[in-house]
Order: structure tokens, then C-alpha cells, then sequence
């Protein structure tokens, strides 16, 4: 397919990802600054120490990094950003009324053609749509982080979307080698995160009734079932073991598990002591500075050899 050009409303961490994926696939990209984004983000520098690490672990050669740099060009104008591009993803503040302004406005500049995509993990994509008139060409699409790096994207339907939008997103992203995943119905927390906080759920609920520690929860998945999750889901993990084995385990089981439908009074508490995880270096656990940086760079580099080692890189 010819190489589209691609805008990308928001440079922090998400929005640079996202442009610094397409840059390295050939695509032109233009990544438009909003707010104070111009003085507080660093988007070259991110992309330059995004590349330098996939350079370290033998996934491109030294002169792509220069190559990717080339391809993005950056913007403070709307009217800029709608000439250039075919595809527009939004990465901004995660406040509805922000985001309808700024579709709105987008959608009023941009030839009926491009497709504007919002990247929002929590709010919902046909409310972002309410106040544009070309709604069949707005469309969900969640990225997770670091976008450069994690396959999925989930592709979310409104109730106006065209299919003609919607096909033409998954080519792009295809192209682009990401996994993309169609959510049929735009529902609160989409596909993923519903799975992952169910999971969080159930984690907290763990150390709140001092059935395990936190570390041991985190261990439990790292080298238990979270193992197998890249290769064998539950979808298949319950074919796998056959249906009627699955639902002796949830008659049994259900009953005991978390179900409520609060965030867990745990939570709160380390909340209210201002225990907020890595921002003040405490959260369920305690990290210093080295831990931080080391569980960072272990994250990414882990990654990469997660996808190599899958071949989804």
C-alpha cells in the first residue's frame, strides 16, 4: 500500500511513540505540539533513546535511526497538520470536552478523507465524536505503551463509523506490523484494559486479605500463567482444557473470588498516605531510584526479547 501521511496531535510519551512507529516504517509524519508540549516535551530526544536501545538489541541498523528522525517534522498549527495529513491519532489530555473540541475542529479543517483517530484508553469514542459532522470517519484506536514496541492496537467502533474507515485503519496498521483487534461495541475500558483490571482486581484483593504479599502476586504471574499468556490465551486456554473442566473451576471458585464493584479500600489507603507508586517511590511495594530505572529499562529491553523471541517485532 502507498505510505500514508500520518499527524499526530500530542507529543508526549504516547503521541511520540505512535509517530516514532510510522516514521521508522517509511511513513512521513508530522507531530503537531498542543499546550506546553513545545517547551515540555522532548520528542526527538525520546525517539533518539527509543532507537539507540533497539540498535543495542539487534533490532535495526545504526543509520535507521537517522532515517526515522528525517521523517518527522513538527507543528504548532491545526490547519498545517490537516493539509498534510491522511490519518490523524489524537494523544491529549484524556477530558471529553478537550477532545470533542479538538475533533470538531479537525473534522471542520480536513478534507472528508481522513480519518481521525482518537488513542483514549477510558472515554468513549462515539461521545469524542458528538460534536463533529463527519462521524463515519472517526474511529477508536488504542495503542498501548510503549507503542513502538506492543503489537495491539485495539480498533474501536462508534455508532456512526464506516466500515470503509474501519477497513482502511486495520491496512494501515497491518502495514505498519501492529496486531490490530476489532472492538465491536464501544464500551467503558474497550477489550484489554477490561481483562487487565479485572486481573488488578483480583491482585489487590490478594494482599488486601493477606493471602500473599505483592511480590509474590507479581511473581505468580511473571513465571506462572503470564508465561503462556503471549502463546496460549484463555479463549484457547479453556478449549485447551475442555469447557466442562472450566466451568467445574468457575462453580467452585466464582463464589470466592472479588467482585465488587468499588476500587478496593486498600487503594485508597495508600492513596490518602500519598503512596503512589513510583512518582513517590512507594506504592504496594517500596522502589528506590535504581530500582525505578532498572525495572524501566528491564521492561522495555524484556520486551524486545519477548517479541523477538515470538516474532513480533
Amino acid at each position: 500500500m502507498a505510505k500514508k501521511n500520518i499527524a499526530v496531535l500530542g507529543a508526549g510519551m504516547m503521541g511520540t511513540g505512535i509517530a516514532q512507529l510510522f516514521a521508522s516504517k517509511g511513513h512521513k509524519v508530522m507531530l503537531i505540539y498542543v499546550y506546553d508540549d513545545k517547551l515540555r516535551a522532548k520528542p526527538v530526544e525520546t525517539m533518539r533513546g527509543n532507537l539507540q536501545v533497539l540498535l543495542e538489541q539487534g533490532v535495526i541498523e545504526e543509520a535507521q535511526i537517522e532515517e526515522t528522525i528525517a521523517n518527522v517534522s513538527f507543528t504548532e498549527s491545526l490547519e498545517e497538520a490537516a493539509r498534510f495529513a491522511d490519518v490523524i491519532f489524537e494523544c491529549i489530555v484524556e477530558n471529553l470536552t478537550v477532545k470533542q473540541d479538538y475533533f470538531a475542529k479537525l473534522d471542520e479543517l480536513c478534507p472528508p478523507s481522513t480519518i481521525l483517530a482518537s488513542n483514549t484508553s477510558a472515554i468513549s469514542i462515539t461521545e469524542i465524536a458528538e460534536k463533529s459532522e463527519h462521524k463515519e470517519r472517526i474511529i477508536g484506536t488504542h495503542y498501548w505503551n510503549p507503542a513502538y514496541l506492543v503489537p495491539l492496537v485495539e480498533v474501536i467502533r462508534t455508532e456512526y463509523v464506516s466500515k470503509e474507515t474501519e477497513e482502511a485503519m486495520f491496512e494501515l496498521l497491518e502495514g505498519a506490523g501492529k496486531k490490530p483487534v476489532l472492538v465491536k461495541k464501544d464500551v467503558p475500558g474497550f477489550l484489554a484494559n477490561r481483562l487487565q483490571h479485572a486481573l488488578f482486581r483480583e491482585a489487590i484483593s490478594i494482599v488486601e486479605n493477606d493471602i500473599a504479599d505483592p511480590a509474590s502476586v507479581d511473581d505468580a504471574i511473571k513465571y506462572g500463567f503470564g508465561m503462556r499468556l503471549g502463546v496460549m490465551a484463555p479463549m484457547e486456554v479453556m478449549d485447551n482444557a475442555g469447557l466442562d473442566l472450566t466451568y467445574s473451576i468457575h462453580k467452585y471458585l466464582f463464589p470466592n473470588i472479588e467482585n465488587t464493584q468499588k476500587p478496593a479500600r486498600l487503594l485508597e489507603e495508600k492513596i490518602e498516605r500519598g503512596c503512589l507508586g513510583f512518582k513517590t517511590n512507594e506504592g504496594f511495594q517500596k522502589w528506590t531510584d535504581e530500582e525505578i530505572a532498572a525495572s524501566r529499562k528491564n521492561l522495555t529491553e524484556g520486551l524486545i526479547k519477548v517479541a523477538k523471541a515470538l516474532d513480533r517485532l
